[in-house]
């Protein structure tokens, strides 16, 4: 796998459910490989659980243990909230409004702090963060190359070209796509996987096969 040199990369997917965290966590292993320190972070978290004085996401928690870098938990994961619904409606359920400008903030301070920061969207690339502004926003703030995980089952063609389409008309350079199998039964998937690769002009960087484990290996 080859990755332009970068001070991070934004990790987005082609719907929520893809294995984006699954895949972040292989990236920051493969890139320690490489005598990297990275860091991953995950800006807004829906669906947490109470602990301690908190609320706290099972994907952050992956992110911050895989870090190379020990960091408090709200710097990995400064938006947490309780219900795992669409970022700007479980904002909204906890009396908050997620600001894209802090977001940045936070991220250039990580980015000081090893030599690759991987960023970790919530759900796809157009899933709304509050009434003006999306993920695509937020990745355009943050300004580091895309990296689009395809969740390999039935309609991933569709779900994989409209999201390329949509990170090159935001700007933002795609780095690449990795092909995560999602579906153990998925019909015809060497032939889809193919089709992808014909359609999409950014490389496909990795293909991983089904698999039940929280980390894998790319």
């Amino acid at each position: 796998m080859e990755l332009p040199e970068s001070k991070g990369f934004f990790i987005t997917g082609t719907d929520t459910g893809v294995g984006k965290t699954v895949i972040t966590v292989a990236l920051m292993e493969w890139l320690k490989q490489q005598g990297k320190s990275v860091i991953g972070m995950k800006p807004i978290a829906a669906g947490c659980e109470w602990q301690g004085e908190r609320w706290v996401n099972e994907d952050a928690l992956l992110l911050q243990q895989h870090s190379s870098v020990e960091l408090p938990y709200e710097t990995i994961n400064p938006y947490a909230f309780k219900k795992p619904i669409s970022p700007h409606l479980a904002a909204e359920a906890d009396g908050e409004l997620i600001s894209i400008e802090r977001l940045r903030r936070e991220s250039q301070l990580l980015e000081q702090q090893a030599d690759c920061l991987l960023v970790e969207g919530a759900g796809g690339w157009e899933v709304p963060l509050n009434r003006q502004e999306r993920i695509a926003d937020l990745a355009k703030a943050i300004n580091y190359p895309v990296i689009l995980v395809v969740g390999l089952r039935l309609g991933c063609i569709n779900h994989a070209l409209l999201s390329v389409a949509a990170i090159e008309q935001s700007g933002l350079k795609c780095a690449g796509w990795i092909a995560n199998q999602v579906d153990t039964d998925m019909a015809c998937l060497d032939e889809n996987r193919e089709t992808l690769q014909q359609n999409i002009e950014a490389p496909m960087l990795a293909f991983v096969p089904f698999s039940q484990s929280l980390v894998v290996r790319l």
